[in-house]
């Protein structure tokens, strides 16, 4: 029987590549138009052939690296619930205040005119993930990811218990009961809502929140709605798209390919041990691997792929299938690690290298990037002291012998309590700074304002050029000082 030929437009600088797709399963188009090749059994790990969704219930697999998992999970959930409460120097540990623009980060206060910084901070976390990324892998998804963390500690063991396979998982047993669900929604929901109330205390304090929650929807209708999408939100996530936030929506499995290379930490099916498959006892003289094809790696994935068809995006290094192989291996009298972390070069019997290009240039970016940072922050005074040009016109004859040149100080007290500032000079004695309202130089903490200001110089000062630069020292209360150029614009 002849093989079914491709079209002649058709074209491949592979042959092996043709033969695959002559052999492929074909169906034809409803309207008629010639065969199509037919699509996987799954699409993807969560999306049927016919388009449907494929609900996973994993198995659980409470082996050693389980165990670990869970201990740091069970803290972790501490740390991100206690995070909004902890203060230092009176300040919330993280507060990200988007309607006040103040972003508090290890009890500092940064403002949007901390543009330099902010990008240094923004940069520092940025390359601290890239570096990660390349020594351990997807430590952070497996690991510490709230998505991981709170998905499989806490809402998939509430799943089993109403599903009848409390610390076993797998296909739900018996009939999904109206009352069981209702009662599994009821405690989503109170979860979800402590979730999204803790969620919301990062970006406006735990402060603000109490005063919500001790009064009536009615006197904070915004916040309020916004809770209550964050809730809506959250039970989507949790209940219904669940590992599809991993495996569809979340970018940074997409950015594997960037952030590893050969060396880096992976989960991994080792092929050479474990190839070729052979279910059952081993008869003297097979050739086998030690894979047993019991399916077991498969069976207990939370994004259900199969960890022997090499590394995969959808891959979360969640350590699920170790230890179910781990089990498998024990049970049947071979030594561990047919699956296990690795590399992708150990993997294939080559040696590890632990300097190389990304382990020797990350971590010299990211010292530069962090020392920037916190030589910004370490130099950085109490107060901001901006100057801008008054309005009107450029200079005023005011007397003979006396300019006035008008200016406007954006002042900004980045400290925790009220200040009051003095404007003063070290330049030539005949220049006067003059504050049109002296009450303006008292700022309350956090506070900003313009304070409106003249400089009164004699014209000496900008003869031939026309303009003259000297500065303005200014100081708080608390011994803060900061001395701010500006220039004078006078007759030339």
């Amino acid at each position: 029987m002849n093989r079914p030929r491709l079209p002649a437009t058709s074209k491949s600088d592979h042959p092996e590549d043709l033969v695959a797709a002559q052999d492929a399963p074909k169906h034809t188009t409803s309207w008629g138009q010639g065969p199509l090749l037919a699509p996987e059994e799954h699409v993807l790990s969560t999306l049927e052939r016919d388009g449907s969704r494929r609900w996973l219930y994993p198995k659980l697999s409470t082996g050693a690296w389980w165990k670990r998992r869970r201990v740091v999970a069970y803290v972790l959930m501490v740390i991100f619930v206690a995070i909004p409460h902890l203060r230092i120097g009176g300040k919330p540990l993280v507060l990200l205040d988007i309607a006040n623009r103040e972003f508090t980060v290890f009890g500092r206060t940064f403002l949007p005119t901390d543009t330099l910084v902010l990008a240094l901070l923004i940069l520092s976390v940025f390359v601290s993930i890239v570096l990660i990324t390349a020594l351990v892998g997807r430590a952070w998804c497996g690991w510490a990811c709230p998505q991981t963390v709170y998905m499989e500690f806490l809402f998939r063991p509430i799943d089993r218990l109403f599903e009848g396979t409390k610390g076993k998982g797998g296909q739900p047993r018996g009939a999904r009961s109206l009352p069981k669900q209702a009662g599994r929604f009821v405690i989503y929901l109170a979860l979800c809502m402590f979730l999204a109330h803790t969620f919301l205390s990062y970006f406006v304090g735990t402060e603000q929140l109490s005063q919500w929650v001790r009064s009536s929807p009615f006197e904070h209708p915004l916040a309020f709605f916004v809770m209550a999408l964050t809730t809506g939100l959250m039970i989507f996530d949790f209940m219904f798209f669940r590992e599809q936030l991993c495996v569809i929506a979340c970018p940074y499995g997409r950015f594997q390919s960037v952030m590893l290379d050969q060396q880096s930490l992976i989960v991994g099916y080792d092929p050479v041990r474990g190839e070729p498959r052979k279910k059952g006892k081993r008869v003297a003289g097979e050739t086998a691997g030690d894979c047993v094809d019991c399916n077991q790696c498969v069976v207990v994935c939370p994004t259900g792929i199969d960890i022997r068809k090499g590394l995969q995006m959808e891959c979360i290094n969640c350590t699920q299938c170790i230890d179910a192989c781990d089990d498998v291996m024990d049970r049947v009298g071979k030594p561990r690690g047919l699956i296990r972390y690795s590399s992708q070069d150990s993997l294939a019997r080559k040696p590890n290298r632990f300097l190389r290009a990304r382990t020797i240039i990350y971590p010299v970016v990211l010292l530069l990037v962090f020392g920037g940072f916190v030589y910004a922050v370490s130099t950085k005074a109490g107060f901001d002291a901006r100057p801008l040009s008054g309005r009107g016109a450029p200079f005023t004859v005011i007397a003979p012998g006396e300019v006035s040149k008008s200016f406007r100080m954006r002042l900004v007290n980045r400290t925790s309590q009220a200040q009051v500032y003095q404007f003063s000079h070290q330049s030539d004695a005949a220049i006067q700074i003059e504050v049109l309202d002296r009450q303006q130089l008292t700022l309350s903490a956090g506070a900003n304002r313009l304070v409106p200001f003249n400089v009164i110089f004699p014209p000496r000062l900008t003869r031939g050029s026309g303009t003259h630069r000297f500065a303005v020292e200014i100081e708080d209360q608390s011994g803060n000082r900061r001395s701010v150029p500006i220039t004078l614009l006078g007759p030339s």
